[in-house]
C-alpha cells in the first residue's frame, strides 16, 4: 500500500471523528437545553394540577352557592307572589270602598227628581271625592219632604257602612 494513501485514508478518518466530535457537542448543548426545558415544564405542570385543583373546589363553592341562592329565590318569589296576590286583592276591595263611597257621595249631592248617574269606571284607582264647599243655608219651609228623606236615606247608608267597617273590618 501506498504510504499517501494511507494517509489520506488517515486524514479522512481524522476529518469524520472531527465532525462527529462537533456534532457530538452540538447534540450535548440541545440535550441540556431539553433537560433545562423539562425542568421548567415539569414545574408549570405542577402550578397547572395546583390551579386546576383549586378551581376544582372553587367550582364546588359556586355550585353549592347556586342551590342555596336557589332555594332561597324561590322562597322569595313565593313569597313575593303571594303579597303581590293580597295587595292586588286588597286593591280591588279599596276600589270597591271607593266607587261605593262615590255612590253615596253623588247620591247626596243630586236632586231628588234627577237619575242618579254612576261614577266611571277608571282603570286607576279612584281618587275619593273632593270636599263640597259649604253653601248658603237654606230656609226650612224651601226644602221638600223628598229631599229630608233622601239625605236621611244616605245618612243612615253612610251610618251603616261604618258599623260594617268597625265590626268586621272590611265593608262588604
Amino acid at each position: 500500500m501506498n504510504p499517501a494513501l494511507g494517509f489520506m485514508i488517515e486524514s479522512l478518518v481524522a476529518v469524520l471523528l472531527l465532525v462527529t466530535i462537533g456534532y457530538c457537542m452540538l447534540l450535548n448543548k440541545r440535550l441540556q437545553r431539553l433537560k433545562a426545558d423539562e425542568h421548567s415544564l415539569k414545574a408549570v405542570i405542577g402550578e397547572l394540577v395546583t390551579a386546576t385543583e383549586i378551581a376544582e373546589r372553587a367550582i364546588g363553592g359556586l355550585k353549592h352557592t347556586v342551590r342555596d341562592v336557589n332555594e332561597h329565590l324561590g322562597s322569595q318569589l313565593g313569597a313575593a307572589q303571594e303579597m303581590s296576590d293580597h295587595l292586588r286583592k286588597q286593591l280591588a276591595e279599596a276600589d270597591h270602598v271607593v266607587r261605593r263611597l262615590s255612590k253615596i257621595a253623588i247620591a247626596a249631592r243630586s236632586p231628588v227628581d234627577e237619575p242618579v248617574a254612576a261614577p266611571p269606571v277608571a282603570a286607576a284607582p279612584v281618587a275619593p271625592p273632593a270636599p263640597v264647599a259649604p253653601t248658603a243655608p237654606v230656609a226650612p219651609a224651601q226644602v221638600s219632604p223628598a229631599k229630608i228623606s233622601n239625605a236621611k236615606a244616605v245618612a243612615a247608608a253612610a251610618q251603616a257602612f261604618s258599623e260594617r267597617r268597625r265590626s268586621g273590618g272590611l265593608a262588604a
